[in-house]
């Protein structure tokens, strides 16, 4: 029986948010290069996709790649960059019959002409998707995210366009890249490291984390449902009372 079955469909978590950890580890166990790692990875991001869908699972963003990340090897960036470039040319006919919308959040001005250029013909083409939302957090780092909306509402208050009296948490909302999301309800991080590693600081406040062993290439349709499951079990309280929450219910 498939853990699909042990899913509340009532209480289902409208936004998932994943850290895809252990593409390279996954690799480096079987005596592979990295990039197989990533070309693996991708397959795993096929396959969440389709279980969050039957799950019925609304928005669903995944870390695909950090600021912090163009730090790496040469070799391994160019590598990633093909893979995106050549994983959303790829998708996109499915994307388009599963009704699938891809949006992307990030410093895309960092990104080489030819990966940004797929990316926004993709998200262009998809653009009608109702059934799920994919979000990839390319070239995208929280603590970027919060100063590039610091500088623009300093920006805005320097214009007299806002009242800088008028600033408050809503406005810092607004003005990050996630502005027409909403928040994660859940937060998975695969790979075995118990983390958020600048990822969505601001929108994961309140937000459930689970944390698995299992490397991202090996992550598929029951890992999925496991966690939402896990998700179910507990009291979300938003810093009021169990009998309050018991009362409102």
């Amino acid at each position: 029986m498939s853990l699909l079955d042990k899913i509340d469909f009532g209480r289902v978590p409208a936004h998932i948010a994943i850290i895809m950890d252990g593409n390279g580890r996954w690799a480096k166990s079987r005596g592979l290069e990295r990039a197989d790692g990533h070309r693996e990875g991708v397959a795993s991001v096929r396959k969440v996709v389709e279980a969050a869908s039957k799950a019925k699972v609304k928005y669903l963003t995944v870390y695909a790649f950090s600021t912090e990340n163009w730090n790496r090897p040469q070799e391994e960036i160019d590598a990633l960059m093909e893979l995106v470039v050549y994983a959303i040319v790829k998708e996109t006919p499915d994307l388009l019959k599963n009704g699938v919308r891809l949006q992307c959040i990030g410093d895309l001005k960092r990104l080489p002409e030819k990966t940004c250029g797929a990316l926004l013909d993709c998200i262009d083409k998809t653009s009608g998707g109702d059934t799920i939302t994919l979000v990839l957090a390319l070239s995208y780092s929280s603590r970027w995210e919060i100063a590039e909306a610091a500088r623009q509402i300093a920006e805005a208050v320097n214009r007299q366009k806002l009242d800088i009296e008028a600033v408050c948490e809503n406005t810092v909302t607004e003005y990050l890249t996630t502005r027409n999301l909403p928040d994660p309800d859940l937060l998975i991080r695969t790979g075995g490291e118990q983390r958020i590693s600048n990822f969505l600081l601001w929108q994961t406040a309140y937000a459930e984390f689970y944390f698995t062993d299992t490397f991202w290439p090996n992550f598929g349709e029951e890992n999925l449902f496991e966690a939402i499951v896990e998700y179910q079990r507990r009291e979300r309280r938003f810093g009021k009372t169990s009998e309050q929450i018991e009362s409102e219910n």
